[in-house]
């Protein structure tokens, strides 16, 4: 189903190239875009429409430089909670979402219940944020923190080349 519950139709060449070029690049022109997977614009606007309703498409987003904002800190922290029944991961979840600094979070099968990806300026400030917000979280009974060293690929660009060999 849909975002507006309607059916999802299966997505053809042309879907999975016009999903990978907006992943390349989201800001492309619609005339830009048909030509480059080898539509005209009318149907090439058609079918981006389609993808954004039915949920292919969930939004355009800017990528931000981090070292630009002074956000280079990166740490992994692994969240094990005092109780996984559905009322404490509802609780987690509404409140993990409020904390600006943990860019992801997920729930994970295995020795610990979640893995965040905290950004910070530094570590002392990571420590702030570890120690005042995510260590009050409801149900939190332990973390243990990994800090990444170096990034070598980041962002969610390469999900749609993923597909395109299928």
């Amino acid at each position: 189903m849909s975002a507006d519950g309607g059916p999802v139709s299966e997505i053809d060449q042309y879907d999975q190239k016009i999903l990978e070029a907006l992943s390349a690049d989201g800001r492309i022109s619609i005339t830009d875009l048909a030509a480059k997977i080898g539509l005209s614009k009318t149907p090439c606007q058609m079918r981006m429409r389609r993808l954004i309703s039915e949920g292919y498409i969930q939004g355009f987003t800017a990528i931000i430089n981090p070292s630009k904002l002074q956000l280079e800190h990166i740490a992994f922290a692994e969240v094990k909670l005092s109780n996984t029944q559905e009322e404490a991961l509802q609780k987690f979840n509404a409140a993990v979402r409020k904390i600006k600094e943990v860019e992801e979070c997920h729930m994970i099968a295995g020795r610990f219940d979640y893995l965040l990806k905290i950004r910070t300026k530094d570590i002392r400030k990571y420590r702030e944020v570890l120690g005042e917000r995510i260590s009050n979280l409801p149900y939190v009974a332990s973390t243990s923190t990994n800090v990444a060293m170096e990034t070598v690929k980041e962002n969610g660009s390469g999900i749609a080349a993923r597909f395109s060999g299928r």
